[in-house]
């Protein structure tokens, strides 16, 4: 009998130590995976080499590596409530901060001409899938962080939404004071057909309004300073499906 309570005994004390052994090995590989030098390296990514790509219908924002024209990370995001869109284009990665407050932990800005927007964090969660900022582009604070160590300064940010380039957010009447991609586009065509000499800022103002009216004078339309569906047609861009 005392020969089996000694062998029960010693098949516990050997069942203790591999339990005990176990953890120990679990705990450094979990703190070794925190180290600074491990961070990110299942990524592998080359910060020269990515690009940032904003679907605003879809509420996502992906990291591609140019290299391979693939998606190496996908997040999902909150963007612009309808009165205050998303900007739309092709933009430049010009800020990079911690913040706090309403952004979250973390602020990556954009170069869009118009306005200050920028990607960041927020300290309302729930809101994340939904139209529910100012123009900016909310995440997660725990997905902000990780693609702040990723993205560098001069970073591309490409925002679209649908397939119709500046014009995602449909067709709108635009008027002095007006911001926007869309404004852009309208500048650009006045601009190619010798009319509008300002910057391409994506700003409606009197520089514009006076492109537009010298072009209205000189094809015989209707004089208006709001640029709606008959003048989008007569500068040639069209919606197409």
């Amino acid at each position: 009998m005392n020969r089996r309570i000694k062998t029960i005994l010693l098949l516990f004390i050997l069942v203790l130590m591999v339990i005990v052994i176990g953890n120990y090995i679990h705990i450094f590989l979990v703190q070794r995976a925190k180290r600074p030098e491990n961070k990110d390296t299942y990524l592998k990514i080359d910060k020269d080499n990515i690009a940032i790509l904003i679907e605003v219908d879809k509420k996502r924002l992906s990291v591609i590596d140019l290299s391979t024209n693939r998606i190496i990370k996908s997040y999902v995001v909150a963007t612009g409530k309808p009165e205050t869109p998303t900007p739309l284009g092709t933009f430049k990665v010009i800020e990079k901060a911690k913040w706090g407050g309403g952004f979250g932990s973390r602020w990556i800005g954009l170069d869009v001409p118009w306005g200050k927007y920028g990607i960041h964090g927020t300290n309302k969660p729930g809101s994340i899938g939904f139209n529910a900022s100012a123009g900016c582009v909310r995440m997660r604070n725990t997905d902000i962080e990780e693609l702040y160590d990723i993205v560098d300064f001069n970073t591309t940010v490409a925002i679209i939404s649908g397939d119709y380039g500046p014009f995602g957010h449909g067709f709108r009447n635009l008027r002095p004071g007006d911001r926007g991609a869309d404004v852009m586009e309208v500048q650009k065509r006045l601009k190619l057909k010798g009319y509008y000499t300002g910057a391409l800022d994506g700003v409606y103002g009197e520089g514009m309004k006076h492109a537009l009216i010298q072009y209205l004078k000189d094809n015989n339309l209707e004089l208006t300073d709001t640029i709606g569906h008959q003048i989008y047609e007569e500068l040639d861009i069209i919606l197409m499906d």
